[in-house]
């Protein structure tokens, strides 16, 4: 269960390194193999090899009216590997499809990451919290 931020830096070969906390999974799970892809909210997508296998195959599954979701995540998901570093390449078209600068935000959201741009996603949180709770977490309690 992948969980937590973690503002990490893009560097000029457009490599990023996975945080110590999450290497040691991700060497277990899937053998430092992932998979990445876009989401359609603009940021990318990490997934371990293995959740990315059954993950594949429900997009895959998707009817005819979901083909450019389908299009956009298996049409664009890269397959890639951790160095010897801890690192990942992340590929030009997805750097650029993300808009992803220097400066970049990990989320681990359970099973998989969101990579963001970091002033990309400030600006998105700050928009979320102006609108308030959407009415169906009007149950939830913190």
């Amino acid at each position: 269960m992948f969980q937590g931020s973690s503002a990490l830096t893009l560097d000029a070969k457009g490599r990023v390194s996975i945080p110590t906390r999450h290497r040691d999974a991700l060497m277990a799970q899937a053998e430092g193999r992932l998979t990445l892809t876009r989401h359609p909210d603009g940021c990318l997508l990490i997934y371990p090899r293995p959740t990315w296998e059954v993950k594949r195959e429900q997009i895959a599954a998707f009817p005819m009216q979901a083909r450019a979701l389908q299009r956009l995540l298996l049409g664009n998901a890269q397959d890639v590997e951790l160095d010897n570093a801890g690192r990942i390449l992340i590929a030009p078209e997805l750097r650029t499809a993300a808009a992803l600068n220097r400066d970049v935000m990990l989320l681990g959201l359970g099973a998989h990451f969101e990579l963001w741009d970091a002033a990309v996603l400030a600006q998105r949180e700050q928009e979320m919290l102006a609108q308030g709770m959407p009415e169906v977490l009007n149950q939830f309690s913190f």
